[in-house]
């Protein structure tokens, strides 16, 4: 048998040849048609995935900037808390200050002397007759009976009077 000339065999292989390019064309354009679309859905799922983290990274910063805001609030009310109580307890110490410098005032009037005598009759009624009373230096007077002792000073008198205010003390500088 005889080979058959090389320009016959290649003419009877181009339709093979023909057929492979074709197909071969084909599955290029197949393949390049499927990248296309597998790359198109990456960039995709990436885009989705990324706008879910800027989402997500969205209602983080949102959930820690209320968390935050909380805390700076519940700050800035304990603060104005504690700036209202100091100011309020100036306000009494002050006025405690005033009462108290008023009613030394006492010692310097005409009336101081009956003042004292009725000082003098309160403590025996509340000590009995025999009560000891010596007169303040700062005004008023201590008496003391049995073990028992009433301060009726000046000082005293003004505090106590400052008590029995109480909470209605604070309508004097409340608003």
């Amino acid at each position: 048998m005889k080979a058959p000339a090389p320009d016959r065999v290649e003419g009877a292989l181009e339709p093979v040849r023909a057929e492979l390019l074709r197909a071969a064309r084909a599955e290029a354009v197949d393949l390049l048609a499927r990248a296309d679309r597998d790359a198109t859905a990456l960039l995709e799922r990436a885009r989705a995935e990324a706008r879910a983290l800027v989402e997500d990274a969205r209602r983080e910063g949102q959930a820690q900037g209320a968390a935050a805001g909380r805390v700076i609030r519940a700050r800035a009310r304990r603060t104005a808390r504690a700036r209202e109580l100091t100011a309020r307890r100036e306000a009494y110490e002050e006025l405690g200050r005033r009462a108290t410098d008023h009613v030394r005032k006492l010692r310097r009037t005409a009336d101081y002397t009956l003042l004292l005598e009725r000082l003098t009759r309160h403590a025996r009624r509340l000590l009995g007759p025999d009560a000891e009373t010596t007169v303040h230096s700062g005004g008023g007077l201590v008496a003391h009976a049995a073990g028992r002792r009433v301060d009726c000073t000046l000082d005293a008198l003004a505090a106590r009077a400052l008590d029995r205010l109480g909470a209605e003390a604070e309508s004097l500088w409340a608003p």
